[in-house]
Protein backbone atom coordinates (compact mmCIF):
# COMPACT_ATOMS: atom_id res chain seq x y z
CA UNK A 1 0.00 0.00 0.00
CA UNK A 2 1.42 3.37 -1.01
CA UNK A 3 0.06 6.82 -0.25
CA UNK A 4 0.45 9.17 -3.21
CA UNK A 5 2.47 12.32 -2.61
CA UNK A 6 0.27 14.57 -0.52
CA UNK A 7 0.54 17.24 2.16
CA UNK A 8 -0.53 16.41 5.69
CA UNK A 9 -1.20 18.67 8.65
CA UNK A 10 -0.67 16.79 11.91
CA UNK A 11 -1.43 18.69 15.10
CA UNK A 12 0.10 17.99 18.48
CA UNK A 13 3.45 16.51 17.45
CA UNK A 14 5.26 17.83 20.51
CA UNK A 15 7.71 15.06 21.41
CA UNK A 16 9.36 12.04 19.87
CA UNK A 17 7.41 9.45 21.88
CA UNK A 18 3.89 10.66 21.09
CA UNK A 19 1.24 9.49 18.66
CA UNK A 20 1.59 12.72 16.67
CA UNK A 21 5.27 12.10 15.97
CA UNK A 22 4.58 8.47 15.04
CA UNK A 23 1.91 9.58 12.55
CA UNK A 24 4.31 12.08 10.99
CA UNK A 25 7.00 9.41 10.61
CA UNK A 26 4.64 6.89 9.06
CA UNK A 27 3.17 9.34 6.56
CA UNK A 28 6.62 10.72 5.67
CA UNK A 29 7.86 7.18 5.04
CA UNK A 30 5.10 6.89 2.43
CA UNK A 31 6.06 10.09 0.64
CA UNK A 32 3.67 12.52 2.31
CA UNK A 33 4.96 16.05 2.95
CA UNK A 34 4.49 16.99 6.60
CA UNK A 35 3.33 20.18 8.31
CA UNK A 36 3.18 19.55 12.05
CA UNK A 37 2.13 21.81 14.90
CA UNK A 38 3.69 21.83 18.34
CA UNK A 39 3.39 23.86 21.51
CA UNK A 40 5.55 24.05 24.63
CA UNK A 41 7.89 21.42 23.23
CA UNK A 42 11.57 21.12 24.10
CA UNK A 43 13.66 23.83 22.49
CA UNK A 44 15.58 21.65 20.02
CA UNK A 45 12.79 19.18 19.32
CA UNK A 46 11.13 20.88 16.30
CA UNK A 47 14.35 21.39 14.32
CA UNK A 48 15.63 17.89 15.13
CA UNK A 49 12.30 16.33 14.15
CA UNK A 50 12.12 18.25 10.88
CA UNK A 51 15.54 16.95 9.89
CA UNK A 52 14.49 13.43 10.80
CA UNK A 53 11.40 13.60 8.58
CA UNK A 54 13.31 15.16 5.70
CA UNK A 55 15.44 12.06 5.78
CA UNK A 56 12.49 10.27 4.16
CA UNK A 57 12.86 12.53 1.13
CA UNK A 58 9.86 14.75 1.86
CA UNK A 59 9.44 18.41 2.71
CA UNK A 60 8.64 19.23 6.31
CA UNK A 61 7.66 22.34 8.24
CA UNK A 62 6.90 22.83 11.91
CA UNK A 63 4.62 25.46 13.39
CA UNK A 64 4.73 26.55 17.02
CA UNK A 65 1.20 27.61 17.92
CA UNK A 66 -1.24 27.54 20.81
CA UNK A 67 -4.35 25.91 19.34
CA UNK A 68 -6.50 27.40 22.07
CA UNK A 69 -6.19 30.78 20.32
CA UNK A 70 -9.36 31.49 18.34
CA UNK A 71 -7.32 32.46 15.25
CA UNK A 72 -5.08 29.37 15.33
CA UNK A 73 -7.02 27.25 12.85
CA UNK A 74 -6.91 29.85 10.10
CA UNK A 75 -3.23 30.55 10.76
CA UNK A 76 -2.33 26.85 10.53
CA UNK A 77 -4.09 26.35 7.19
CA UNK A 78 -2.60 29.55 5.77
CA UNK A 79 0.92 28.70 6.94
CA UNK A 80 0.77 25.20 5.50
CA UNK A 81 -0.57 26.47 2.18
CA UNK A 82 2.09 29.15 1.83
CA UNK A 83 5.01 26.96 2.91
CA UNK A 84 4.14 23.57 1.40
CA UNK A 85 0.90 23.86 -0.58
CA UNK A 86 -2.79 23.12 -0.08
CA UNK A 87 -3.12 20.34 2.51
CA UNK A 88 -4.86 17.14 1.46
CA UNK A 89 -4.72 15.36 4.82
CA UNK A 90 -5.65 16.72 8.24
CA UNK A 91 -5.01 14.75 11.42
CA UNK A 92 -6.52 16.44 14.48
CA UNK A 93 -4.28 14.79 17.03
CA UNK A 94 -3.66 17.61 19.54
CA UNK A 95 -5.55 17.29 22.81
CA UNK A 96 -5.85 18.92 26.20
CA UNK A 97 -6.46 16.76 29.26
CA UNK A 98 -6.53 17.68 32.94
CA UNK A 99 -8.09 15.47 35.59
CA UNK A 100 -11.17 16.97 37.17
CA UNK A 101 -14.12 14.93 38.47
CA UNK A 102 -17.35 16.39 39.88
CA UNK A 103 -15.55 17.93 42.85
CA UNK A 104 -13.13 19.99 40.76
CA UNK A 105 -14.98 20.71 37.51
CA UNK A 106 -15.47 24.42 36.89
CA UNK A 107 -15.93 26.85 33.99
CA UNK A 108 -12.21 27.42 33.51
CA UNK A 109 -11.53 23.70 33.22
CA UNK A 110 -14.35 23.20 30.73
CA UNK A 111 -13.20 26.14 28.60
CA UNK A 112 -9.59 24.93 28.53
CA UNK A 113 -10.71 21.55 27.17
CA UNK A 114 -13.24 23.06 24.78
CA UNK A 115 -10.84 25.43 23.01
CA UNK A 116 -8.38 22.68 22.01
CA UNK A 117 -10.39 19.46 21.88
CA UNK A 118 -13.52 20.89 20.24
CA UNK A 119 -13.17 24.36 18.78
CA UNK A 120 -9.71 23.90 17.32
CA UNK A 121 -10.49 20.52 15.72
CA UNK A 122 -13.82 21.74 14.33
CA UNK A 123 -12.45 24.97 12.88
CA UNK A 124 -9.37 23.29 11.44
CA UNK A 125 -11.64 20.79 9.73
CA UNK A 126 -13.90 23.37 8.09
CA UNK A 127 -10.97 25.62 7.12
CA UNK A 128 -9.37 22.57 5.52
CA UNK A 129 -12.56 21.83 3.56
CA UNK A 130 -12.96 25.42 2.38
CA UNK A 131 -9.40 25.50 1.09
CA UNK A 132 -9.71 22.05 -0.51
CA UNK A 133 -12.99 22.98 -2.20
CA UNK A 134 -11.29 25.75 -4.20
CA UNK A 135 -8.87 23.30 -5.86
CA UNK A 136 -9.23 20.47 -8.37
CA UNK A 137 -7.98 17.94 -5.83
CA UNK A 138 -9.99 14.73 -5.57
CA UNK A 139 -8.95 12.90 -2.41
CA UNK A 140 -9.11 14.71 0.92
CA UNK A 141 -8.80 13.10 4.32
CA UNK A 142 -9.77 14.34 7.78
CA UNK A 143 -8.94 12.06 10.70
CA UNK A 144 -9.93 13.00 14.25
CA UNK A 145 -8.34 11.36 17.25
CA UNK A 146 -10.73 10.44 20.08
CA UNK A 147 -10.49 8.25 23.17
CA UNK A 148 -13.33 5.74 23.14
CA UNK A 149 -15.22 7.83 25.65
CA UNK A 150 -18.57 6.37 24.59
CA UNK A 151 -17.45 2.80 25.36
CA UNK A 152 -17.39 3.29 29.10
CA UNK A 153 -16.73 5.78 31.90
CA UNK A 154 -13.40 7.57 32.21
CA UNK A 155 -13.44 8.66 35.84
CA UNK A 156 -12.29 12.16 36.73
CA UNK A 157 -12.18 13.13 33.04
CA UNK A 158 -15.55 14.86 32.73
CA UNK A 159 -14.43 17.83 30.61
CA UNK A 160 -12.21 15.64 28.45
CA UNK A 161 -14.83 13.00 27.63
CA UNK A 162 -17.49 15.61 26.94
CA UNK A 163 -15.33 17.52 24.46
CA UNK A 164 -14.00 14.42 22.76
CA UNK A 165 -17.52 13.00 22.58
CA UNK A 166 -18.56 16.10 20.67
CA UNK A 167 -15.89 15.36 18.06
CA UNK A 168 -17.38 11.92 17.51
CA UNK A 169 -20.74 13.52 16.64
CA UNK A 170 -19.04 16.22 14.56
CA UNK A 171 -17.17 13.58 12.56
CA UNK A 172 -20.33 11.75 11.53
CA UNK A 173 -22.19 14.83 10.32
CA UNK A 174 -19.26 16.56 8.63
CA UNK A 175 -18.52 13.38 6.69
CA UNK A 176 -21.96 13.56 5.07
CA UNK A 177 -21.60 17.25 4.27
CA UNK A 178 -18.27 16.94 2.44
CA UNK A 179 -18.52 13.52 0.79
CA UNK A 180 -19.40 15.09 -2.57
CA UNK A 181 -16.04 16.89 -2.51
CA UNK A 182 -14.11 13.63 -2.29
CA UNK A 183 -13.22 14.21 1.36
CA UNK A 184 -13.59 11.43 3.90
CA UNK A 185 -13.93 12.15 7.62
CA UNK A 186 -13.27 9.49 10.23
CA UNK A 187 -12.42 9.25 13.92
CA UNK A 188 -9.91 6.91 15.52
CA UNK A 189 -9.71 5.73 19.11
CA UNK A 190 -6.18 4.27 19.54
CA UNK A 191 -6.90 2.91 23.01
CA UNK A 192 -4.47 3.08 25.90
CA UNK A 193 -1.17 3.87 24.19
CA UNK A 194 2.26 3.85 25.83
CA UNK A 195 3.32 7.48 25.43
CA UNK A 196 4.62 10.06 27.90
CA UNK A 197 1.63 9.76 30.25
CA UNK A 198 2.40 6.18 31.26
CA UNK A 199 4.69 5.07 34.07
CA UNK A 200 5.59 1.57 35.25
CA UNK A 201 2.67 1.47 37.71
CA UNK A 202 0.16 2.30 34.98
CA UNK A 203 1.73 -0.22 32.59
CA UNK A 204 1.53 -2.95 35.23
CA UNK A 205 -2.14 -2.14 35.81
CA UNK A 206 -3.09 -2.05 32.12
CA UNK A 207 -1.12 -4.96 30.71
CA UNK A 208 -3.51 -7.74 31.93
CA UNK A 209 -6.35 -5.94 30.12
CA UNK A 210 -4.71 -6.54 26.73
CA UNK A 211 -5.36 -10.10 25.48
CA UNK A 212 -2.68 -9.51 22.84
CA UNK A 213 -0.10 -9.54 25.62
CA UNK A 214 1.24 -6.03 25.10
CA UNK A 215 0.23 -2.40 25.50
CA UNK A 216 -0.51 -0.30 22.43
CA UNK A 217 2.35 1.66 20.90
CA UNK A 218 2.21 4.98 18.99
CA UNK A 219 3.16 3.11 15.83
CA UNK A 220 -0.03 1.02 16.07
CA UNK A 221 -2.13 4.16 15.77
CA UNK A 222 0.10 5.55 13.02
CA UNK A 223 -0.43 2.50 10.82
CA UNK A 224 -4.21 2.93 10.94
CA UNK A 225 -3.96 6.66 10.29
CA UNK A 226 -1.75 6.02 7.27
CA UNK A 227 -4.36 3.66 5.83
CA UNK A 228 -7.18 6.13 6.37
CA UNK A 229 -5.02 8.79 4.69
CA UNK A 230 -4.46 6.63 1.62
CA UNK A 231 -6.51 6.33 -1.56
CA UNK A 232 -7.41 2.77 -0.58
CA UNK A 233 -9.68 4.10 2.18
CA UNK A 234 -11.91 6.16 -0.11
CA UNK A 235 -15.02 4.06 0.72
CA UNK A 236 -14.62 4.56 4.46
CA UNK A 237 -16.16 7.73 5.87
CA UNK A 238 -18.23 8.80 8.87
CA UNK A 239 -16.79 5.95 10.90
CA UNK A 240 -15.50 5.76 14.46
CA UNK A 241 -12.80 3.10 14.58
CA UNK A 242 -11.81 1.60 17.93
CA UNK A 243 -8.32 0.19 17.48
CA UNK A 244 -7.55 -0.98 21.00
CA UNK A 245 -5.90 -4.39 20.64
CA UNK A 246 -8.94 -6.11 22.18
CA UNK A 247 -8.72 -4.04 25.40
CA UNK A 248 -10.86 -5.56 28.17
CA UNK A 249 -12.88 -3.06 30.20
CA UNK A 250 -14.42 -5.52 32.62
Amino acid sequence: MKVEKKIAIVTGACCGKGIGAAICRKLASQGVHIFFTHFQSEERWPSTFKEELRGYGVSCKGFDIDLSDHTASRLVIEACTSQLGVPTILVNNAAYSMRDGYGQLDAQTIDAHYTVNMRSAMLLSVEFVRKFEKTNLKNGRIINMISGQELGPMLEELAYVATKGAITAFTKTLSAEVAHLGITVNAVNPGATDTTWMNDEIREHLLPKFPTGRIGQPEDAAKLIAFLASNESEWITGQVIHSEGGFLRS
